[in-house]
Parts: C-alpha cells; structure tokens; sequence
C-alpha cells in the first residue's frame, strides 16, 4: 500500500499502518490484522476476509479474545504453524510463538480479552448482541480498536519480519 506525503514522495506504509487504515474503512478488529499481511503468503484479499471475518468483536461479537489477537494468531500459524499432527515439537513452538505475540500484546495494552480491552461491564457484555455498530465518528472516537489492530501488526512486524 502506497502513501504519498505532502512532498509528494511515494513511500510504502508499514503493515500495521495499513492495519489501521483498514479498521477505519470498516474492517473488523481481526480483519484489519490479516488483511495487512496476507499478500506475504499468496492469499486473496476477499479469501483473507472470509477466514478472518468470524473473529470480529471478540469472537462473533461476544468480547472474548480480541480480534486483533486472533489476528496474530492467524499470521503466527502461517509463520510457525506445523501440518503434522505428529510433530509435538512443531505444536510446542507454534503455540511458545503465540503465547510470546499475546503476552506482548497483554503488556503493552493490559488484557488481550475484547470485553476488557473496552472496559464493558458485566451487564454491557450480556447486553450485546450479534449485530455489528456502525462505524460513526462517535464510534471511531470512543473505541481504542483501531490503536489495538496498530499494535498487534507492529508486534507480528517485530516478531516476523
């Protein structure tokens, strides 16, 4: 994805900025996340969207497991994931490689669960339902998702590339 600055240089946008930019057309959390890396492993844009669209919202929207993180985990399968189910070793330093992504994403932003990454009580988790907000501006400005998708991209750039 390309960028041209008030110089009028082109220059190419880091993945986690294209990460961002795609939450703010309207991308959910997870979608954002594998979108911005799914050209490094041949993946369509709308095939990339399929599989990552059921993990918006904290997992169909019930504000489990953030997005964002099941964004990483998507890339950190194609990175390290392993095709033998025999093949303990492999499992053992895919899921070691997870468990690094998700604890950097824990400490940089305290939890790396939807719901409390919102600050949701109780009583607004059970209120929600399937249906998606619209993406206003007063979403865009109460919302930390869009920083959360930047963040979990910068820790695949570090980890990965």
């Amino acid at each position: 994805m390309e960028r041209r600055p008030k110089d009028g240089n082109i220059v190419e946008s880091s993945r986690a900025e294209r990460a961002a930019e795609f939450f703010g057309q309207g991308y959910n959390c997870c979608q954002s996340v594998f979108l911005a890396f799914c050209d490094k492993y041949g993946i369509e844009q709308e095939t990339a969207l399929r599989l990552s669209c059921s993990f918006g919202g904290g997992m169909g929207r019930m504000r489990q497991v953030c997005g964002a993180v099941s964004g990483m985990a998507l890339v950190c399968g194609l990175e390290t994931g392993n095709t033998d189910c025999r093949n303990q070793q492999a499992k053992t330093e895919n899921y070691e490689t997870m468990r690094r992504l998700a604890e950097a994403f824990r400490r940089e932003n305290g939890s790396i669960v939807c719901g409390e990454l919102l600050g949701l009580t109780d009583a607004e988790k059970k209120a929600e339902t399937s249906a998606p907000s619209y993406r206003t501006a007063e979403y865009y400005k109460k919302r930390p998702c869009k920083e959360l998708v930047r963040c979990a991209a910068e820790i695949l750039e570090k980890e990965f590339y």
